[in-house]
């Protein structure tokens, strides 16, 4: 694909990927973005408030599943390219409330297909050539490793083992069907665990840091050697731009930092940087804060990603290690204590205590 000049339609972008991706390709790229978000519980605006005056930032609040405001904007807009964030991603809620997963990720996913389908079809045929849609997507698709097991490819066989899975699984499935069946311009990425700046505090990482801060217990699943692949945040966005700028299309590229981690060594890093950045009063390492709870149903034992397909294709390598991504990190959630206090709201301490009651 060419230099991109015209607009694109970035679904889910108040997320914590989304926003990195919006504020990253206002950054390096610099046309403009239409912005549709339903702000649901990990939709935030404030992830984008140094934005919030930009003319190339047009947000607009509604759902995936709106076909109406889709095919307004569509219209309105004519973007070159729709990039599709939008998706319930934790694992843990999907336990606790599997609908909205389906609800988002399959239904939703199907009545953004058919707008983009019927705005595509409307196209000129150089228009249709240089069209595409990116779907966003994860590793936990191809289910769980063993400790021996080679990382996930782009043809290992699909076996997703939470309803969250499941539902990207769905999801995936669909955006492929659409490129064989109807000729619709598709791009798939599967990427392994993100971290790094607006990341909700229910996930790992956050999580971690803000219980450390509060001296409150650092809740570790299980034996806490749960094993995944660490991608810094920004280093899925320029992967993103690569593949939507050069991939194939109709193919799917595997996006991962090649940082395999147990939770465990995960946890214990965090609480040595914050040892060294904010050190305890008492004198007592953060570590002293690890308290283990009942792991949760399913719960996949290792992820690990080949990306071998994208670096061969299209020259992409992630630029940070997990040690000088973690610790920008640490950094950034240590200088922005007023977005950790307005989003850790009241109804996200309740879903934290519902949750760790095990």
């Amino acid at each position: 694909m060419s230099k991109l000049s015209k607009k694109i339609l970035v679904t889910g972008g108040a997320g914590f990927i989304g926003s990195n991706f919006v504020l990253d390709w206002l950054s390096k790229v610099g046309t403009p973005v239409i912005n549709l978000d339903k702000l649901t519980y990990a939709g935030n605006l404030e992830n984008l408030a140094s934005i919030a005056h930009d003319k190339r930032h047009d947000f607009v609040q509604g759902d995936i599943g709106d076909r109406a405001l889709v095919k307004g904007l569509l219209a309105e807009h004519r973007p070159c390219a729709v990039l599709n964030f939008a998706a319930e991603s934790h694992v843990d809620r999907s336990i606790h409330g599997p609908e909205d997963f389906i609800q988002t990720n399959v239904v939703g996913t199907f009545h953004l297909l058919e707008e983009v389908r019927s705005y595509w079809s409307t196209m000129a045929t150089e228009e249709q050539s240089r069209f595409r849609f990116l779907h966003v997507s994860t590793d936990e698709v191809y289910g769980s490793l063993g400790a021996a097991d080679p990382a996930f490819n782009e043809t290992t066989s699909y076996a997703p083992n939470s309803p969250y899975s499941a539902s990207k699984a769905a999801s995936d499935h669909l955006v492929r069907a659409y490129h064989h069946t109807y000729g619709l311009p598709v791009l798939t990425t599967n990427c392994s665990n993100n971290y790094g700046p607006y990341h909700f505090p229910e996930k790992l990482i956050p999580l971690i840091l803000l219980n450390a801060l509060a001296g409150k217990p650092l809740p570790i699943y299980g034996d806490g050697q749960q094993i995944r692949d660490w991608l810094y945040v920004l280093d899925h966005c320029s992967a993103i731009r690569a593949v939507l700028e050069k991939g194939r299309v109709g193919e799917t590229y595997n996006v991962g930092g090649c940082n395999e981690k147990t939770n465990l060594d995960v946890v214990h890093t965090l609480c040595d940087i914050l040892d060294h950045e904010r050190p305890k009063a008492d004198g007592h390492s953060y570590r002293k804060q690890i308290m283990y709870v009942q792991d949760r149903p399913g719960h996949d034992r290792r992820y690990a990603i080949d990306a071998g397909k994208i670096e061969k294709e299209l020259g992409w390598r992630p630029e940070h290690t997990f040690e000088t991504g973690i610790r920008k990190t640490v950094r950034w959630y240590l200088d922005n204590q007023i977005w950790v206090a307005n989003v850790t709201s009241g109804a996200y301490r309740d879903w934290v205590a519902k949750n760790y009651a095990r």
